[in-house]
This record gives C-alpha cells, structure tokens and sequence, in this order.
C-alpha cells in the first residue's frame, strides 16, 4: 500500500463526480503560503503582538453532495462518513446528559464506522451560529459562551499534537506503549429539531489534500499553546457538503490517524450556504471529539 498522509485503500470504487447540477459553489478561506509558522491568539495577546501573523483567502469552491454517494464513501479513504444515527439525549445544552447518555452514543458509533475495539470521548464542543455574525476565527464566542461557526479551513490535528492526545486520554505510558493504532475522529450532529440551512459544514476530500498543503499552526491560549493544520488552496481539493442535514445524522470524520496508508487528516471549515432560505434558523452543532483504538488482537 502507498505510504503517503493520505493514500487510499484500493479495494474500494471511489464516488464519481456528480453531475454540474448537484454542486453548488461557495467561499472558504484558505491559509495563505506563511513565511513562519502562521500563530493566531485566542485571548488579547501581548502588547504590540498581532492576534495573528499570517493572512487568509477567500477561494470559490465547488461543493458535492454527500448523499448520492453516501454508500460508496469510506473514513479510511475520503476521510468522513454520513452515519443515521437517533440519540436518547433530548437536551444537548444539558451537560450531563451529553456526558452520560451521549458520550457512550458516540463511542459505540465511533467503534462501529472506524471498526475500532476501544473508543474514548475526550471532548465536546455546542456551537450556536449568530445571524448577525460573519464567520470568525478560531475559538470565536457567540453571547452565552457557545462557539460561532469557523469559516477557515483547517484540521484539528498535526502529526505531533495526534501522537500527544494518545498520551493525554490513556495517562499511563505502559497502555500507550502498546497501541499499534490509534484514530482521532469528530462526531458532528445538529442539535435542532429543523435541518441545518445556513452555516453547513464542508468537508475535503482526504485524498485530493497532498502532505505540502498542511502547514503547522499555533493556536495560543492563557495556559496553553494548541497545534492544528491550517490549508493552502489547491485547484485539486474536492469538496462535500450534506444538504439539509438532520438531527438523526451524524458526519464522522478523520482528525488523525497513526496509520500511514490510509486517510489521515480530513480539512474542513463552515461556509454560507448561496441558497438558505431568507430567515432560515441559524445552525446550531455539537461536534465530539474521540480517540479510537484499533487493537483486534486484544484479548
């Protein structure tokens, strides 16, 4: 098998390119090429220090939807999955009941798409979508203290911050030392009862990102230093979106992968959907970050 971030299994026919009236087009905004390591401060920052020290672009994208393909696509190759999904948790807003009734949701799922034997929840995120807000950068604050949307394109994970979350969730080096492979996915669900219109998330395909697209990136704040990738544009980079997602769905996706021959990291970011209806409700998500373990010859 290839060895590249984001090779493919070959078993498996990849989509086809849906026809011209199934795309729609949009705006991301992409990394422009830095000349240092691109840093973005998520509290006020020093004085005399810049928030950020690199600049964005605006690119047009085409965007394909997830639906007709919705069987053929595979998280070890593109790097995401649409999965139906009903959950139990009748208020997500509910700390407790996301943390008791739907962290153990999302690790059988998370086990079930990855076809993983262990799962670890180690996060969530509620992000609220302000109508009067354009799309933020990282770590962004809607009133109430849920997060806005995030139109920068970007993957929550590098190659050293992966390897580093391992270490973080299991908190004991002799059970670390032996996992042969490990995968970050996020677990991303509207959290209302309509679908979602305005504010969807895009989602890049894994194999058309090659490894020099992905530029390590410091996210800064009071007590610590965070790493992501932040993304050049490239013509290649082929997109998806899931029109009018519901409740009942989750979009699963790679964050990061220890294996080298598979999908790895899965860049996305939120964008303004050209056609939402005029006073359509403003999207609101939970997205769940977990650790999956592949150990089948665990006993």
């Amino acid at each position: 098998m290839s060895t590249l971030p984001h090779g493919a299994h070959r078993r498996d026919r990849p989509p086809e390119t849906p026809p011209e009236d199934r795309l729609i087009q949009a705006s991301v905004s992409y990394l422009c090429r830095p000349a240092e390591v691109p840093v973005n401060y998520l509290y006020e920052p020093p004085a005399g220090v810049p928030r950020e020290n690199c600049t964005y672009e605006s690119k047009v994208i085409d965007l394909r939807d997830v639906r007709p393909a919705v069987d053929r696509l595979r998280l070890d190759r593109e790097g995401f999955e649409l999965r139906e999904a009903p959950t139990g948790v009748d208020d997500f807003l509910d700390d407790a009941q996301v943390t008791h009734t739907y962290y153990p949701e999302i690790a059988a799922l998370a086990c079930t798409v990855a076809g993983a034997t262990r799962a670890h929840v180690f996060d969530h995120l509620v992000r609220k979508r302000e109508p009067s807000r354009s799309l933020l950068s990282f770590g962004s604050r809607s009133r109430g203290g849920a997060a806005d949307a995030t139109g920068r394109v970007h993957n929550d994970y590098t190659e050293a911050s992966g390897r580093r979350r391992l270490a973080m969730v299991l908190r004991d080096p002799r059970a670390e030392a032996s996992v042969t492979r490990f995968s970050i996915l996020t677990l991303w669900r509207s959290i209302t009862p309509y679908p979602v219109l305005t504010t969807p998330l895009a989602i890049c395909d894994a194999t058309s990102v090659p490894a020099q697209d992905l530029v390590g990136s410091e996210l800064r704040y009071r007590d610590r230093t965070g790493e992501i990738y932040l993304v050049t544009y490239r013509t290649d980079h082929r997109w998806w979106y899931v029109p009018a997602m519901q409740r009942h769905e989750v979009l699963v996706f790679k964050q990061y992968d220890s294996a080298t021959d598979v999908a790895r990291f899965t860049p996305h970011a939120a964008f303004e959907h050209p056609a939402a209806p005029a006073g359509a409700p403003p999207r609101q998500s939970i997205e769940v970050r977990c650790l999956v373990i592949h150990d089948r010859d665990r006993p």
